[in-house]
C-alpha cells in the first residue's frame, strides 16, 4: 500500500534496522546509525543527506506518521522502552547529537500527537523542555504558552 507523504521510505529504512534499534534502546545503549529514521524530526534542522531524507516535512505528516500502522506502534514502542530505563539522561543513551535528536522528534510528535506519552518522554529525559527550534519552524507556540 502506498501512504502519503512518501513514508514508505521510513518501512524501508526501519526493515533493516527496527529490531537492533529498539534492543539497543531496551539496553540504554545506542551503538548503531538509524535515529534519522526512527526518530524523525522536522524539516530544517538537520543538514545531512540522511536528516533531509527523512525529515517530517509537515504537522499534518507527523499525524500521518503516527496514525500508520506500522510507524506509529514502532515510535510509541520506542518511546515507551525508552521511558522504562532507569539511565538518568538521554545523553548517556545517545550521546550529545542524538540526544538532541530525540529532544526534537518528541516535541515534533507531541505538538501532532497531544497525546501524554511524548509529553511524558520530555519530562522525563529533558525536565519538561521541548525543543524550541522545532517549534519555531512549526510556527506553533510551545504547549503550555
Amino acid at each position: 500500500m502506498t501512504y502519503p507523504y512518501d513514508l514508505d521510505r521510513f518501512i524501508a529504512a526501519q526493515a533493516g534496522s527496527y529490531e537492533a534499534a529498539l534492543s539497543e534502546i531496551r539496553r540504554g545503549a545506542k551503538r548503531s546509525h538509524w535515529m534519522w529514521y526512527i526518530f524523525p524530526q522536522i524539516a530544517g534542522l538537520g543538514r545531512s543527506h540522511m536528516a533531509q531524507r527523512y525529515a517530517i516535512r509537515s504537522l499534518d505528516e507527523a499525524r500521518a506518521y503516527l496514525a500508520h500502522p506500522t510507524l506509529g506502534p514502532r515510535l510509541r514502542t520506542c518511546v515507551e522502552t525508552l521511558q522504562d530505563l532507569t539511565i538518568p539522561t538521554a545523553e548517556a543513551v545517545f550521546g550529545q547529537v542524538d540526544a538532541m535528536k530525540l529532544r526534537s522528534s518528541l516535541t515534533l510528535f507531541r505538538a501532532a500527537d497531544g497525546g501524554d506519552l511524548f509529553a511524558a518522554a520530555l519530562d522525563r529525559w529533558f525536565s519538561g523542555a521541548p525543543d524550541p527550534a522545532t517549534f519555531e519552524i512549526l510556527g506553533v507556540p510551545p504547549a503550555g504558552d
